[in-house]
């Protein structure tokens, strides 16, 4: 298990080079299909522009990523977005910078620094926050068990703190099942915990990235 650094919300910004302008957007994501489907909402959005270009980190390993020129030249849009999100040492994001061309060429250095720029500003017009790996974790107990669940699950979450499990799905009658969002790191404990009230059996658990906002 390991944290990160990724954006808590969607940020944007904007600025001009040459009479061409960009236009930026800094988004969370915890799929490389979430990030492309942004993509394509953006480009669909945005489909006057001349060009939008993109670039995404997925994992708190860092290991998954790819980013596109959409027509500069090479080299000159995508990896530079994607060097900021690797100077920011930021991952579960997706930055897309859209250019409308104001007639007169920035050039390879210029492009490069212009879309540079574009990804820095929306990076830091974002609010940085630490994510840490999550996981999902079912099961069932009997119905006269409920407040025992249920005071264990409230007792992990302090008042007035942070929510740190979430119910996501629950279902009531004589047998009553529960699937949460917890911490990774918390699985083993909680699920010994969760073992320990009688009649109650444990379904699954598995796993995924969550900012701890």
């Amino acid at each position: 298990m390991a944290n990160y650094l990724t954006i808590a919300s969607q940020s944007e910004a904007a600025f001009r080079e040459k009479m061409s302008r960009f236009i930026s957007f800094a988004i969370p994501v915890t799929t490389a299909e979430e990030a492309k489907e942004y993509v394509g909402l953006y480009a669909n959005e945005y489909h006057d522009a001349r060009h939008v270009c993109w670039a995404y980190m997925i994992g708190s390993d860092r290991k998954e990523f790819l980013s596109s020129d959409n027509g500069e030249p090479s080299g000159t849009a995508g990896k530079p977005i994607l060097g900021q999100i690797n100077s920011f040492g930021l991952t579960n994001i997706v930055i897309i910078v859209v250019r409308y061309f104001g007639g007169i060429k920035l050039g390879t250095s210029g492009l490069i620094a212009a879309y540079r720029e574009a990804a820095r500003l929306a990076i830091e017009a974002a609010e940085i926050i630490e994510g840490k790996d999550m996981t999902t974790l079912s099961f069932t107990f009997p119905y006269l068990a409920m407040n025992d669940v249920m005071k264990l699950l409230k007792s992990q979450n302090p008042p007035g703190g942070r929510e740190v499990i979430k119910i996501i799905e629950q279902a009531f009658d004589n047998t009553c099942s529960i699937t949460i969002s917890l911490p990774l790191d918390l699985l083993p404990e909680l699920s010994g915990r969760i073992g320990g009230i009688s009649g109650t059996s444990i379904l699954s658990a598995t796993g995924a990235g969550e900012a701890d906002e």
